[in-house]
């Protein structure tokens, strides 16, 4: 991991990004533990100098909302598709009509070349199988044909240049503000084996994503993003409409993002009518079962013994597709709120794709268990915003993944781990591609709140024990190795995803730690307030960019509460909560209880007092006590009746790293 990280960082320096403000970790020793009696106050939040010239600019405010001047890019795709199951090769060709929505004139356009990463000798965080990487055959702009240079010249000459995952393409002219450029590329590349993250085939089943060139981001407070893909951290995408045809054998089924324009090119009249039958009934259709698969009966026939299969997509931030002649195909119906705003409740095509062999790892549910997310989500969130959702046996190194409208998850799952994953990368179809925050530089800003989103759905599907105990637990067994310091334990939250220490730390933090203290800000803040405010945040932020201020700014708006301490301690920190009662003793018509802050992370002590005879009381010391440097307080309650047993937070709201010390019991 040592040698991973190594290399990890030099990419980064390479891109130009070592001095994150805000991300990379503090000098060492910035965070050693004061002595015993001494009490850390959580300085307030900084912004990045990038963020506070964009609130200055007028695109960012500190209320959370977009800027009366906040503006996103936006680009048209038109893709083709070729796989070659023989030789495992993929050929594609597409046009982008990219369309300039910034002030900014654009002499450059930074593009992603996903595959890259499989190239021998590429910058990565993790090994994975070499293929060769992408293959160019074709770049041009705005109608003239590029040439690949070592690097730019100073002169200005249009060509691109490739470093890594990302090439650069100097225009032959500038795109002004309300201008747009169109785009050409030609290349193909080998499909990776399985153990390649998030893409790629077993040989039965073929998952096929960031398989294109794809522009990358330009946004209102860094201009453009180049980060390389480096494996482990996800990604950070623009929004575009689609237009994709895909090229597969005959007989083989295909799922992707967006809708199929083509049915009754690729579609037996059976196929057909059995499709058509689950977007009107209440329960799940088999479309394709084992018996029907193949050309003349899943599929038509065609004399090249291929078929081509259109998807559109409108407003997403990628596109991706899956490929298999051994898949059968359930369909049904999710009735998803009114995303469109016309009075009637949505309905939302729902698609799972799976193996044979698969049913006895609950496959034969997962229509139901998309159904379930879309629609508990829809209701606890806002409604679905996508026409459909598709959940696809993929290849093991899928594990859960999620693409716009279509998730992969590979590997053996019972019922409650197959609902799970479904429930979670179902729930990033809210974060983060409606709400598309940089998941490569914040990993926990989507992640976090999936895990959190995706614990709701859970309990809400099972009714059974609290979901997110488990995920407290998870965190909490990272924090009890330590803190960065000592490379076992926790790493801070605002940290690159591609710098964390460990693989555990990466994703025990990013998605455990972060759904924890979305639990502590809603027993902070109360369940009405909390929910209110998530939903404000996705209101803002749907087709648009939010940076963690805007996250945090919008909780704070809506809160009408200075926040900052709570964001400094759970997301720069790894400070840890341990509350305890240190002593109870009567004092004449008063009974003293003295809660201790044995911790590092300042949060309210609430306590519940019961009595001899049954009744309780509840006590807060409130968080403003330990912001103002005390390790100790004592509250008092009457003495009659008699005090017999006093707990801090038995409800569990905070993550208290040691439980054993939260409880007094009287010995009378």
């Amino acid at each position: 991991m040592a040698h991973s990280r190594s290399i990890a960082r030099r990419a980064l320096r390479a891109a130009g990004i070592a001095l994150l403000a805000g991300v990379l970790p503090p000098p060492a020793g910035a965070q050693e533990r004061p002595a015993a009696e001494a009490r850390p106050r959580p300085y307030p939040v900084a912004e990045s100098p990038a963020f506070r010239r964009a609130v200055e600019r007028g695109t960012r405010t500190r209320t959370g909302r977009p800027g009366p001047r906040y503006w996103t890019q936006y680009a048209h795709y038109a893709l083709s598709a070729r796989l070659d199951p023989a030789t495992r090769r993929l050929t594609g060709t597409g046009t982008v009509r990219y369309r300039n929505r910034s002030p900014d004139t654009l002499a450059t356009v930074a593009v992603y070349l996903h595959p890259n990463l499989f190239a021998p000798g590429a910058p990565r965080t993790d090994p994975v199988p070499a293929t060769g990487g992408m293959e160019l055959t074709r770049v041009a702009a705005q109608g003239r044909a590029l040439r690949e240079v070592g690097a730019l010249d100073e002169a200005g000459t249009p060509a691109y240049a490739v470093s890594g995952t990302v090439a650069t393409l100097r225009l032959p002219r500038p795109i002004a503000p309300g201008d747009s450029a169109d785009f050409e590329f030609a290349w193909s590349y080998v499909v990776p084996p399985d153990g390649a993250p998030r893409t790629g085939t077993d040989g039965e089943t073929w998952f096929i994503a960031y398989w294109y060139p794809q522009i990358a981001v330009y946004d209102d407070v860094d201009g453009w993003f180049t980060d390389p893909y480096l494996g482990r951290a996800e990604f950070y995408m623009g929004y575009a409409d689609y237009d994709v045809s895909v090229t597969v054998p005959q007989g083989w089924l295909v799922g992707a993002t967006g809708t199929l324009r083509n049915a009754a090119e690729v579609l037996t009249p059976q196929t057909l009518a059995r499709l058509d039958s689950a977007r009107r009934g209440a329960g799940v259709v088999h479309v394709v079962a084992a018996a029907d698969r193949g050309a003349g009966r899943a599929t038509r026939t065609s004399p090249d013994r291929r078929l081509t299969w259109r998807f559109q997509a409108s407003g997403v931030r990628d596109f991706a597709w899956g490929t298999s002649d051994r898949y059968l195909w359930d369909a049904a119906a999710a009735v998803a709120g009114d995303a469109t705003g016309d009075g009637r409740p949505d309905t939302v095509a729902v698609h799972a794709f799976y193996r044979p062999e698969k049913v006895a790892w609950a496959w034969d549910r997962s229509a139901v268990y998309t159904r379930h997310s879309v629609e508990f989500l829809s209701r606890y969130l806002w409604p679905y915003p996508y026409p459909q959702m598709t959940s696809m046996d993929g290849v093991v190194s899928c594990s859960g993944m999620e693409y716009p409208m279509m998730s992969c998850i590979g590997g053996q799952r019972d019922t409650i781990s197959l609902y799970s994953v479904t429930a979670h990368e179902t729930a990033h179809m809210w974060f983060p591609m409606s709400v598309g925050s940089n998941e490569r530089r914040f990993t926990w800003q989507d992640e976090g709140l999936t895990r959190f989103n995706q614990a709701q759905a859970v309990r809400e599907f099972f009714h059974g024990p609290d979901p997110e105990r488990n995920v407290r637990a998870r965190y909490l067994e990272l924090a009890r190795m330590g803190g960065r310091e000592t490379h076992e334990g926790e790493a801070e939250l605002m940290r690159h995803g591609d710098l964390f220490p460990t693989q555990l730390a990466f994703s025990f933090g990013s998605y455990d730690k972060t759904a924890t203290a979305l639990r502590s800000l809603r027993a902070l803040l109360g369940e009405e307030v909390f929910v209110r405010a998530l939903r404000e945040y996705g209101r803002r932020w749907t087709g648009r960019h939010p940076q963690p201020y805007d996250l945090w700014n919008t909780f704070e708006d809506v809160a009408g509460r200075d926040l900052d301490w709570f964001w400094r301690t759970w997301w720069y920190e790894t400070w840890t909560l341990d509350q305890a009662v240190a002593g109870v003793r009567v004092a004449g018509a008063d009974t003293e209880i003295t809660v201790a802050d044995l911790g590092m992370a300042p949060m309210p002590a609430r306590l519940v007092v019961t009595r001899a005879d049954g009744s309780t009381e509840r006590v807060e010391v409130p968080v403003e006590v330990w912001l103002g440097g005390a390790r100790s307080q004592v509250v008092r309650v009457r003495s009659v009746p008699a005090v017999a047993r006093v707990e801090i937070d038995p409800e569990e709201g905070f993550p208290d790293i040691d439980r054993t010390n939260n409880v007094w019991r009287s010995r009378n």
